[in-house]
């Protein structure tokens, strides 16, 4: 349905859904006529109606074109230029997001050349400047939406070219994997998102996950991998904010709510009211108490630290890492160094019940405790040395605890108790943090070529299209829920290109060929069935899960540190 071009970008004669994001607008457009506008950290403001395009459309981050007509997004200021529009009608939104209150719209006003849309959350300006010209702006105030009314339309097309250039990270590859690239590293760029006053508010997950305004460590945590190189002061911001949702015995929920006071009050009446949502227990939590959250929170403060060798952000925190240190030792038993998760759905797989040991966590686990090891000793020598040993202990314990004959780690469970003992590619952290050696790292990475791989498993019945995230399906229904229920759905086997991501990754990092694949397999998928952009997870026959997720950056995170590699063997493949 869509093709790969030489230089990045895609083109279709369809028209496709594009789904924008920059620092403070987001959205998505139709070209068969329809504009859905949002904004972050207030909600959904406005649906703009205009006369349907025709293609072909080229597509890039944050901008399409096609023959007499173009929409571009700014990124300084919250809006959006149109070229060749033809505007019907504009609507204000009735509910800031699905769980906010019924209002009524008011009328749309005019004043001049400007149609405004205005909400209680914020308004929207759709402001005609000349034949066929419109730039829309909106704002939580009448200021800012004024403000992104201020730029020229030249200035806005320059803005979104500029972005465009900016997420070219790999210009030399061939169609497939420099549009692959593009689109990975507009992911993980366009998360980074803004408050009215400009100041940094947080890694946007995905365009989806806005409402209510939140960041999360885990999402945050794979998508900031390509931010160390790109922009390492969003890194920083990130752990400030973050370190905030921290508990003082070092419980951490899922992601943090950022909500402006508008949406903030509308959130808070919802959570406070519906007994589908009481697993937020506090104003502040998205999902509280997630098992995965800290060890998150510790590794971004490494990876900082490796990328900077600035260990101020250590210092600042040390009373919140040490916090999480001592929450984790108390899932010790048995002193294996090994902390075993109680048997609910708050970690990355969150409909799954998993428990005891699990190869995801404990990857994080030994990873949290490196960097504690390397980097703490200047603030407290005996935590780093406490931190070194545990590591050590728990590397030892590692392969009597979860190793299978197979010779790869189960997912989860006990060995005297139930073990899963499918294969998944989350248990890749154990190679990423260097829990295994590398001999049995690259074992486990020839079973995951050849069984989630799909070109090379004839077993699962949909043939070649992607990496699957575990095989085989879950053994015991009772540990799953919701789409995870489904084989091939969701953690239940579907392709994640984020955890594509972390395998490409670790066949490079290894020395191993068919890097390629993981990348760019997810990638046809999408053009093949005309998804524009990164998506967060699919599967045949399920479908896709939304657009434009943050985490779908890890393709790009590889490509830049194994920036050497790749070029050397593309020169080759050509």
């Amino acid at each position: 349905m869509a093709k790969a071009r030489t230089d990045g970008l895609v083109e279709t004669d369809l028209p496709l859904q594009m789904a924008f994001m920059a620092p403070r607008l987001q959205g998505d457009f139709f070209p068969e006529g329809r504009l859905e506008l949002s904004l972050w950290g207030c909600g959904r403001m406005a649906n703009v109606f205009l006369a349907a395009w025709s293609g072909p459309f080229t597509h890039a981050p944050n901008r399409i074109t096609t023959d007499g007509h173009g929409l571009y997004v700014a990124q300084s200021v919250p809006a959006l230029a149109i070229v060749g529009a033809s505007i019907k009608s504009v609507r204000p939104a009735r509910r800031c997001a699905w769980w906010g209150t019924l209002t009524e719209p008011q009328k749309i006003t005019r004043k001049g050349a400007r149609r405004i849309a205005t909400t209680p959350w914020g308004v929207t300006i759709v402001e005609e400047r000349g034949e066929g010209v419109v730039v829309i702006a909106a704002g939580a105030s009448m200021d800012e939406a004024e403000r992104g009314l201020s730029l020229s339309v030249d200035a806005i097309i320059a803005e979104a070219n500029a972005y465009v250039e900016r997420c070219d990270i790999l210009p030399s590859a061939p169609e497939m994997m420099r549009s692959m690239a593009v689109q990975s590293a507009h992911a993980s760029l366009s998360s980074i998102r803004r408050a009215e006053n400009g100041a940094f508010l947080g890694l946007a997950a995905g365009q989806a996950y806005s409402a209510p305004t939140r960041t999360y460590y885990r999402d945050g945590y794979w998508t900031l991998q390509a931010l160390l190189f790109l922009d390492i002061d969003a890194v920083r911001d990130q752990i400030d904010l973050l370190a905030t949702g921290i508990q003082p015995d070092g419980e951490a929920p899922s992601g943090v709510i950022l909500t402006g006071p508008k949406q903030g009050e509308e959130w808070e009446k919802f959570r406070t009211t519906s007994s589908d949502y009481m697993e937020h227990r506090r104003s502040t939590d998205w999902w509280s108490d997630h098992f995965d959250s800290p060890l998150f929170f510790i590794l971004t403060i490494g990876d900082y630290i490796r990328v900077t060798g600035d260990k101020t952000v250590l210092t600042r925190h040390w009373k919140t890492v040490e916090a999480i240190f001592r929450r984790y030792l108390g899932f010790i038993e048995n002193s294996d160094g090994l902390p075993r998760k109680p048997r609910h759905d708050r970690d990355w797989a969150d409909n799954v019940y998993r428990h005891g040991y699990v190869s995801y966590n404990i990857g994080l686990w030994i990873g949290a405790l490196d960097m504690l090891a390397q980097y703490a000793g200047e603030i407290d020598a005996g935590v780093a040395e406490e931190a070194r040993k545990t590591a050590i202990t728990a590397r030892a314990s590692l392969d009597d605890a979860l190793l299978t004959s197979h010779g790869w780690y189960a997912d989860y469970g006990t060995k005297q108790d139930f073990l899963e003992d499918h294969l998944t590619l989350d248990s890749l952290t154990l190679l990423r943090f260097d829990a295994v050696t590398q001999a049995q790292a690259k074992i486990v990475l020839g079973h995951v070529q050849s069984l989630l791989e799909t070109r090379n498993n004839d077993k699962q019945p949909y043939g070649d299209w992607g990496v699957m995230c575990a095989w085989p399906p879950f053994k015991r229904p009772a540990d799953t829920r919701a789409k995870s229920a489904f084989a091939y759905r969701y953690h239940n086997g579907s392709d994640w290109p984020y955890l594509s991501g972390l395998y490409a990754e670790q066949r490079l990092k290894y020395g191993l060929d068919g890097w390629d694949y993981p990348m760019l397999r997810w990638w046809q998928t999408s053009l093949e069935n005309g998804w524009i952009g990164s998506v967060e997870y699919f599967a045949p026959p399920f479908g896709r899960g939304s657009l434009l997720q943050g985490w779908t950056g890890m393709s790009a995170a590889a490509i830049l540190e194994y920036k050497p590699q790749i070029e050397a063997a593309l020169a080759v493949q050509k």
